[in-house]
């Protein structure tokens, strides 16, 4: 059997089996014991003061002729965390480049829900939100008016389209939506029938660079969305 003593690298993980503690690098190239037993310097201090200075696998006394121990330098220190950075920098850039084929993808959100056909006498979002209109149906997050003009009509002597307006409602709960769209849609309002459907969203640009977004109140995507859920723009033109 040799008695080389090999040490750990930076790239394993290890836990103390005392405390339960990730070990530094320090810590995994300390060996108290001949048995091989490892645990934290801290663990081994407190056992050393406050204990009975045993080895908690072995029963050995610990005794400071048998530690083995490689202390780390300063340039190698230095590498290591070089090294690291390194890592995380390739580990961010293969991220980014994973989730580049998303910026062309829209995903259905089910508390969203995309209105048309409505007059804009009550394009108000406070119109919107009350008990009469939306608002009756589950609590509203955020509104967002689409004042779209219609296409100009290519017959001649027919009348203009009447205008109308787009509404985006994000309602808390999925079910509130769920219950708008419901009622809403193929119903009448000024004359005119209203359609409603889930509304989809895109993925925020920050969440694509793999970077953390600094709008708390963001509507885009921060996390992959369902695969079922998920459209290109194009499925979605030709829908």
């Amino acid at each position: 059997m040799s008695n080389k003593t090999e040490y750990y690298s930076e790239e394993e993980e290890s836990q103390c089996p005392l405390c339960m503690e990730e070990m530094d690098l320090s810590d995994r190239n300390f060996r108290p014991c001949p048995c091989g037993y490892q645990i934290c310097r801290f663990c081994w201090h407190h056992i050393q003061e406050t204990c009975n200075g045993r080895c908690p696998a072995c029963r050995r006394v610990y005794s400071e002729q048998t530690i083995e121990f490689k202390p780390i330098s300063a340039e190698e220190l230095t590498r290591i965390k070089n090294e690291k950075k390194q890592k995380e920098r390739e580990k961010k850039e293969l991220e980014a480049m994973n989730r580049k084929h998303l910026a062309n993808m829209r995903v259905v959100q089910k508390n969203l829900v995309y209105v048309i056909g409505l007059s804009p006498k009550i394009a108000n979002e406070e119109i919107l939100r009350s008990h009469d209109y939306f608002g009756q149906y589950g609590k509203i997050a955020k509104i967002v008016v689409n004042r779209r003009n219609p296409p100009a009509s290519t017959v001649p002597g027919a009348p203009a389209p009447q205008p109308s307006v787009g509404v985006y409602i994000t309602y808390v709960r999925k079910e509130d939506a769920a219950r708008a769209i419901a009622a809403v849609d193929g119903s009448m309002s000024d004359g005119k029938v209203l359609r409603a459907s889930y509304g989809t969203t895109k993925y925020c640009t920050y969440y694509l660079r793999s970077m953390v977004c600094q709008n708390p109140n963001c509507m885009y995507l921060h996390e992959p969305g369902e695969e079922a859920d998920s459209y290109t723009k194009e499925d979605l033109a030709s829908v």
